[in-house]
C-alpha cells in the first residue's frame, strides 16, 4: 500500500516509521528542510526523536503535493490549527480513491470544526473517504516497538477494517469502530484535561487529587461528546480513557508538561516559546468551552484551564473554586 504521511513532527515520524515497518510504501512531508535530508540521507530525523533510528525504506519530501500524489491514503499528523492552510495547497489535486486518515488530536479555535469537517469543506472527503486514529500511543514507544493500541473510526465501518487490517501488526494493534465523532472528539478533549493534571502534578498534589480530577475530566468530555453525536461508551475505550489515562501521567505529554510547568509558577509565553512541537490543548481548551457554552453543557474543569491560560485566574485559586462548587449527586451524564 502506498501511505502519504502528511506533518514530520514526533507522532508523524512514529507512523511513518511504523508504516514503513510494516512494509508499505511510505512518503513523509515535512515542513523543515533539515528533516527532510536527515530521514532521506541518514534515516534519522534530526529535530523530533533524533536519537531513534528510522526504518530505511522511508522517504520524506518538502512538498506536500508530491505527497499527496504519492498515495491513495493520506495519514494527517498536522496540527489542527495549521491543517487548513495545508489542505487548501491540496484542494485541486485529490484523486476520487483518497482516503484521510487523521491522527490530528483538536478542534479548529476560530471555527469549532473537526477535522472530518475541515477535510468535506476543503477537500470534498464525504463520511466513508475519512478515518480517525486515536489512542494511548506516545510517539517514542511505537517507534522503539513497544506493544501499542489504537483504535480507527469511520463512519463506514468497512473502510476502517481494511485500513485495520494493513495497519496492525505485532507492534500496533488498530481495533476498528464507527464512533468517528466520539474518536475525534476523545481525542482533542482528553488534551485539556492533561494541562490540568499536569497543573496538578505542579502545585504539588497528591494522587487523591489526581485521580479525582481524571474522572470527573473523563466526565465532562463525554457529557460534551454525547451532546455533540457521540457514543458515550468510546469514551471508555482506547481514544477516550486510555488516552487520558496516557497523557494525564505520562512525562512524555506534552499537555501534561505545559500544564505542569504552569503549577510550577511559569507564564504560558515563555512555556510555548521554550517547545519546538505544539500542545493541542492550549487552543482546543478555549474552543471546547465555546462549544460546551452554545450546547448548555456543564465543563468545569474545562473551563477552569481556558481561564487559567488566558491569565485570568491562577491555578491554585481555580482548583479551590472546583472543591467549593455546589455538591450533587453523581450521574452517569
Amino acid at each position: 500500500m502506498k501511505i502519504g504521511v502528511f506533518g514530520a513532527g514526533s507522532w508523524g515520524t512514529a507512523l511513518a516509521h511504523h508504516f514503513s515497518r510494516r512494509g508499505h510504501d511510505v512518503l513523509v512531508w515535512a515542513r523543515e528542510p533539515e528533516v527532510v535530508e536527515g530521514i532521506n540521507e541518514n534515516h534519522q530525523n534530526p529535530l523530533f526523536i533524533k536519537d531513534l533510528g528510522l526504518h530505511p525504506s522511508l522517504r520524506a519530501s518538502g512538498e506536500p503535493e508530491t505527497v499527496g500524489k504519492h498515495a491513495d491514503v493520506w495519514v494527517w499528523v498536522i496540527p489542527v490549527q495549521f491543517s487548513r492552510q495545508v489542505m487548501e495547497r491540496l484542494a485541486g489535486s485529490v484523486a476520487s480513491s483518497v482516503v484521510l486518515v487523521s491522527a490530528s488530536k483538536g478542534i479548529e479555535t476560530h471555527s469549532l470544526r473537526r477535522m472530518d469537517q475541515i477535510a468535506e469543506e476543503i477537500l470534498g472527503l464525504g463520511p466513508s473517504r475519512f478515518c480517525a486514529l486515536s489512542g494511548p500511543t506516545f510517539a517514542r514507544e511505537v517507534i522503539l516497538g513497544f506493544p501499542s493500541a489504537a483504535v480507527l473510526a469511520c463512519s463506514e465501518l468497512s473502510v476502517a477494517a481494511q485500513l485495520q487490517g494493513e495497519f496492525s501488526d505485532g507492534h500496533l494493534r488498530c481495533y476498528a469502530g464507527r464512533d468517528l465523532v466520539g474518536v475525534e472528539l476523545a481525542g482533542a478533549l482528553k488534551n485539556v484535561i492533561a494541562i490540568a493534571a499536569g497543573m496538578v502534578d505542579g502545585l504539588g498534589f497528591g494522587n487523591n487529587t489526581q485521580a479525582a480530577l481524571m474522572t470527573r475530566g473523563l466526565h465532562e468530555i463525554t457529557r460534551l461528546g454525547v451532546a455533540l453525536g457521540a457514543d458515550a461508551s468510546t469514551f471508555r475505550g482506547l481514544a477516550g480513557m486510555g488516552d487520558l489515562i496516557l497523557t494525564c501521567t505520562g512525562k512524555l505529554s506534552r499537555n501534561r508538561s505545559v500544564g505542569y510547568r504552569l503549577g510550577r509558577g511559569e507564564s504560558l509565553q515563555e512555556i510555548l516559546d521554550s517547545m519546538r512541537e505544539v500542545a493541542e490543548g492550549v487552543r482546543t481548551a478555549p474552543a471546547a468551552t465555546r462549544l460546551a457554552s452554545s450546547l448548555g453543557v456543564e465543563m468545569p474543569i474545562s473551563d477552569a484551564v481556558t481561564r487559567i491560560l488566558a491569565g485570568k485566574i491562577e491555578a491554585k485559586e481555580a482548583l479551590a473554586q472546583l472543591m467549593r462548587r455546589e455538591l450533587k449527586e453523581e450521574s452517569q451524564l
